[in-house]
C-alpha cells in the first residue's frame, strides 16, 4: 500500500482547457512596462491593477508598489520562486530548498517560513484561498511560464480589502492575454547537471471578438545537487478570452494543468566550526544526504497492510484549475467584476529530513552505539544493506528520516464587485463595494520513517545486528537500512469557508489622492484528526528490535472540532503631489489574520483551544520621486502584530514530529530605500535597501525570548545590479545581499550574512518583422558562495553549536544555463 491509498483520491481535472488570463483588470491596464530594469521603481508609465479598484500609475498611488517585468522574471526566476521575490524590497526569501516551498518573510513578521503572510495570486485570483490546512506552500500548484507579462508586489492602503486580502501584501503575476496579431515565443533551456526545459507562449486573435493566449513548458532535470531524485514535469495554462465591441469589457475562461515533481532539499550537517560543506567518508564534500534507495526495501507492515514510500516522487502535484471571469463596465459611471475559480490537486510533499530526531548530527559506529545504549562495538555487526559487506571501522553513520505526505486539496474561490465612478466638486471617486467567499478543503497523511546510512553524498544503506555477549542472543536493529518502522503518523482533514464584504472609496484630485475602505470576515473551519496507537505488526521475523517491530499508526478515532471567528480590518491612504515629479505619501491599516487551522490545538477533555484572529497594525510614509533618467523612494515603516499562533514543525524528541504552537506578539520598525538612475544610452542602476529593527514583545511558551529579534529575519538587505541593453547586446549583473539573523527566538545562533551574485547575458539577432532569435547565459550563483541560510527549523531552540557538526542548508551552488530564445 501506498500513502496515497490512506486519504480519498482528489477528483482528476483531465478534461481541463489548458487556460489561464488576465483576471479582472480593464484593458487599459495591460500594457507592459518599459523593459530594461527589472523593477520598475513606481514611474508615471508603470500601471497598476493589484490591490486597487482601478488600474492608476503606481507613482500615483499611495500602495507601496513594486513590479517586475518579463525580461527581469525570466533573469531572476533562474532557480526558484524566491530568486524572484528576494529581489523585492523588504523581503527575504530562501531559495536553499530547491524550485518551490520558498519560505518567504516579511518586513518583521514571526513566520516559519513559506506564504504565511502573502496570498500568491496569479491574475488576481489566488492560488488558493486559505493558508494552514496543512504546511503545503502556494507554489506547489503553480510554476511561472514564458506567458508571464509581470509582477506586482503591493501592500498598504487598501490592498488588504480585496480579494483574500493581506496586509503585509499580494503577490500578483499577471498573464499574457492576446492581441490583434499573433505572437510568440519559444524558448530552450540547457543547464549543467543534466536540465533540459522547453518553453512555449502564443497569443492572438481569434476572430469575432475572440482572443487566445497559452504558455505551458516541459523539463527534466537531475538537479542542481545529484541525488538520483530526478525533476521532471510539465505545465499548460491559457486563456480564451471575449472582448465587448464597446470596449466596455469581456467575459473570460481561464486555467491551468499541472503534472510535475521536483525535488526538495533540507538542511545537512556541515563543518561545525566553519559552516563549510562537510566532507563525508569517501573524502568528498557532502551535497546531500538524498538517494533513490531501494524503497521497497524500507517498506513495512501496517495494520491495513504493507506500505512502501512514495519519497521518490519529490514534490508532485497533478491537477489544476479553471475560472472564469466577467467584467463590464454598463456606462454611467457603473461596473461589475465577477471572478470564480475551482481548483483541485492530487498534491503530495516527500520531505527529507534533517537527522533522526534523536542525535541529527553523523556519528562514529561507537558513538551511535553508545547514544542509544547498544553496548560496544566489538559486540556490533554494520553492513551495507546492498552488498551485505562490512561496514569500515572509521566510517560515520547519519542515521535520518523522510516524511511522506498526502495532501490532496480542493478550493472555491468567488469574488464579486460593483464599482461606481462619480464626480463631486474637484474629486473623482471610484467606489466598491464587494464580497468574496473562498472554500477549501485538504488532507494531510503523514508517514514518517527513519533509516540508517553512512555520512556521503547518495549514501548506502546500512544494517546493524547486536550481539548479547553474555547470551548471544541477537537484536536486529537495522534491516535493509530501515530504523524505525511507522515513526510517525498524521491523518488529518481540514477545511475551511470564509466570508468577507467590503467597501472602498478611492478619491483623486488634481495634486492629491486619498484612499479609505472597510472589510469584515467571517472564518469557519472543521476539523477532524485520526488519533493514533502503537501495534505490533511482525510477530513472525526473529530477533527485531521494537522500533521494526512496532508502528504507529491511526487507530480509527478521531478529534472533532469546529471553529469560528469574526474580524474587521480597516485601511487608509493620501498621497500629495508635491511637483509632476515628486510626491509625499501615506498610509495606516488595521488587519488581521486568520490562524493557520493546523495550529488548532486540543485540551486534555478534546476541547479545542480558543480560535481568535491575529491583528496586525501598520503604517507606511514615504516620498517619492521620479523623471525621465532618475527616480527613487524613502520609506519609514512600522508593524505591529498581536495574538499570533506561530507553527513550528519541531523534533518531538522521540524520533517524530510535533506542530509547536508559541501565541507570540511583535513589533518592527524600518526604512525602505529604491534607487534607478539611467547612467549613459541603455545602462541602468537599479538597487534596493532594507533596515529594520524587529522583536518579540510576547511569547507565551518561552517568556525570555520577550525583547529578542525574530528568528530567520535579518536586519539589513539589499538588492544592486547594472543593465545593459540596447536592442542587441543586454547584459546584467545583480546581487543580493542578506544579513546577519539568528536560527531561533532564543537568538542563541547566528547565520552570518552573505551575497549571492548573478549573471545574466545575450545577443539578440533581427530577423526581419518582428522575428528575432536571442543567445543567453545565465549564472546563478556566480561566486559559488556556500553560505548557510537556515539552521534545522526541526532542532528550533534545541540546536547548538561548538560540535564537530552544524546542520544547516546552504546556498544552492553556481549553475550555468544557456538559452536560446525565438520571438514571432
Amino acid at each position: 500500500m501506498h500513502i496515497g491509498q490512506l486519504a480519498r483520491p482528489a477528483f482528476k481535472l483531465q478534461l481541463l482547457a489548458a487556460s489561464a488570463a488576465i483576471a479582472w483588470q480593464p484593458a487599459t491596464a495591460q500594457d507592459a512596462p518599459p523593459a530594461g530594469v527589472p523593477v520598475a521603481a513606481e514611474d508615471e508609465e508603470t500601471i497598476v491593477i493589484t490591490g486597487t479598484s482601478r488600474a492608476r500609475a503606481a507613482f500615483d498611488t499611495p500602495l507601496a508598489v513594486s513590479t517586475l517585468n518579463d525580461e527581469a522574471l525570466a533573469r531572476l526566476g533562474s532557480s526558484s520562486q524566491a530568486d524572484i521575490l528576494n529581489s523585492i524590497p523588504t523581503i527575504k526569501a530562501d531559495a536553499g530548498g530547491g524550485e518551490v516551498a520558498s519560505n518567504v518573510f516579511i518586513r518583521g513578521l514571526p513566520s516559519g517560513g513559506q506564504f504565511q503572510f502573502t496570498p500568491l495570486m496569479y491574475d488576481g485570483l489566488p492560488v488558493f484561498s486559505s493558508f494552514g490546512l496543512n504546511s503545503s506552500a502556494y507554489d506547489v500548484y503553480y510554476r511561472n511560464d514564458l506567458g508571464i507579462e509581470r509582477l506586482e508586489f503591493v501592500r498598504g492602503g487598501v490592498s488588504n480589502l480585496f480579494g483574500p486580502g493581506s496586509v503585509a501584501g499580494l503577490i500578483n503575476y499577471i498573464s499574457r492575454t492576446g492581441g490583434d496579431r499573433h505572437t510568440g515565443t519559444v524558448q530552450l533551456e540547457v543547464a549543467e547537471r543534466d536540465r533540459y526545459r522547453g518553453d512555449i507562449a502564443i497569443s492572438g486573435p481569434l476572430g469575432g471578438n475572440f482572443y487566445y493566449a497559452l504558455s505551458g513548458f516541459y523539463r527534466s532535470d537531475e538537479g542542481p545537487i545529484r541525488t538520483g531524485l530526478d525533476t521532471e514535469g510539465f505545465q499548460v495554462r491559457g486563456n480564451l478570452q471575449y472582448r465587448f465591441d464597446d470596449g466596455s469589457g469581456f467575459v473570460a475562461l481561464y486555467g491551468q494543468y499541472i503534472d510535475d515533481k521536483t525535488q526538495f532539499y533540507l538542511p545537512v550537517p556541515l563543518d561545525g566550526t566553519t559552516r563549510a560543506r562537510a566532507p563525508g567518508n569517501d573524502g568528498r564534500d557532502v551535497f546531500s544526504v538524498q538517494n533513490n534507495f531501494s524503497f521497497a526495501d524500507l517498506g513495512f507492515n501496517t495494520p491495513d497492510g504493507p506500505f512502501e514510500s512514495d519519497i521518490a516522487d519529490g514534490v508532485s502535484t497533478q491537477g489544476g484549475s479553471v475560472a472564469l471571469v466577467f467584467e463590464r463596465d454598463f456606462g454611467g459611471g457603473w461596473g461589475v467584476n465577477l471572478r470564480a475559480r475551482y481548483a483541485d490537486y492530487d498534491h503530495k510533499f516527500g520531505l527529507w529530513s534533517d537527522g533522526d530526531g534523536l542525535i541529527n548530527v553523523p556519528e562514529t559506529l561507537q558513538s551511535f552505539l553508545t547514544n542509544r545504549g547498544l553496548g560496544s562495538l566489538a559486540n556490533a555487526r554494520f553492513t551495507f544493506a546492498d552488498d551485505g559487506s562490512a561496514m569500515p571501522a572509521d566510517y560515520l553513520l547519519f542515521a535520518n528520516r523522510f516524511t511522506d505526505r498526502d495532501r490532496p486539496a480542493e478550493d472555491v474561490t468567488v469574488e464579486v464587485n460593483v464599482t461606481k465612478e462619480l464626480t463631486t466638486g474637484s474629486l473623482e471617486h471610484t467606489f466598491t463595494i464587494g464580497g468574496f467567499w473562498g472554500n477549501a478543503t485538504a488532507r494531510d497523511v503523514n508517514v514518517t520513517t527513519t533509516y540508517l546510512a553512512e555520512f556521503n553524498n547518495r549514501p548506502r544503506l546500512v544494517d546493524l545486528v547486536i550481539t548479547n555477549p553474555n547470551t548471544g542472543a541477537q537484536t536486529v536493529i537495522s534491516q535493509g537500512g530501515l530504523l524505525n518502522a511507522g515513526a510517525g503518523y498524521v491523518n488529518n482533514r481540514h477545511s475551511v469557508s470564509r466570508y468577507a464584504a467590503y467597501v472602498a472609496d478611492q478619491i483623486e484630485a488634481d495634486r492629491f489622492a486619498f484612499d479609505i475602505g472597510f472589510r469584515i470576515e467571517r472564518f469557519e473551519g472543521d476539523i477532524l484528526r485520526e488519533r493514533t496507537s502503537t501495534f505490533v505488526t511482525d510477530t513472525t521475523t526473529p530477533d527485531l528490535a521494537a522500533a521494526l517491530r512496532d508502528v504507529i499508526w491511526g487507530n480509527g478515532t478521531f478529534q472533532q472540532a469546529r471553529v469560528a471567528t469574526s474580524e474587521w480590518a480597516v485601511a487608509v491612504g493620501a498621497l500629495y503631489r508635491l511637483t509632476d515629479d515628486l510626491n509625499i505619501y501615506a498610509n495606516a491599516s488595521r488587519g488581521y489574520f486568520f490562524p493557520e487551522i493546523r495550529a488548532v490545538t486540543f485540551n486534555a477533555l478534546g476541547q479545542p483551544a480558543s480560535f481568535s484572529a491575529e491583528i496586525i497594525k501598520q503604517a507606511e510614509v514615504g516620498i517619492r520621486y521620479s523623471s525621465g533618467r532618475f527616480s527613487a523612494s524613502l520609506a519609514g515603516l512600522y508593524t505591529r502584530l498581536t495574538n499570533r499562533r506561530q507553527v513550528l514543525f519541531v523534533n518531538d524528541g522521540q524520533g517524530g514530529f510535533r506542530e509547536q504552537v508559541n501565541i507570540v506578539a511583535t513589533e518592527a520598525y524600518g526604512l525602505e530605500a529604491t534607487l534607478r538612475a539611467r547612467l549613459i544610452g541603455g545602462l541602468y542602476f537599479e538597487g534596493n535597501l532594507t533596515l529594520q529593527d524587529h522583536k518579540y514583545t510576547a511569547f507565551d511558551t518561552a517568556p525570555a525570548n520577550i525583547g529578542n529579534e525574530l528568528e530567520r529575519q535579518p536586519n539589513f538587505l539589499y538588492n544592486a545590479g547594472l543593465y545593459y541593453d540596447d536592442g542587441q547586446l543586454d547584459a546584467a549583473i545583480f546581487t543580493n545581499y542578506t544579513g546577519d539573523n539568528f536560527t531561533a527566538a532564543n537568538n542563541a545562533i547566528v547565520l552570518e550574512g552573505f551575497n549571492v551574485v548573478n549573471l545574466d547575458a545575450g545577443y539578440r539577432f533581427g530577423l526581419g518583422g518582428e522575428r528575432s532569435l536571442r543567445f543567453g547565459i545565465n549564472v546563478f550563483n556566480l561566486f559559488d558562495t556556500d553560505a548557510t541560510t537556515e539552521g534545522s527549523p526541526r532542532q528550533d531552540a534545541n540546536q547548538t553549536t561548538g560540535g564537530a557538526f552544524f546542520v544547516g542548508r546552504p546556498v544552492l551552488p553556481r549553475r550555468i544555463t544557456g538559452r536560446l530564445t525565438f520571438n514571432f
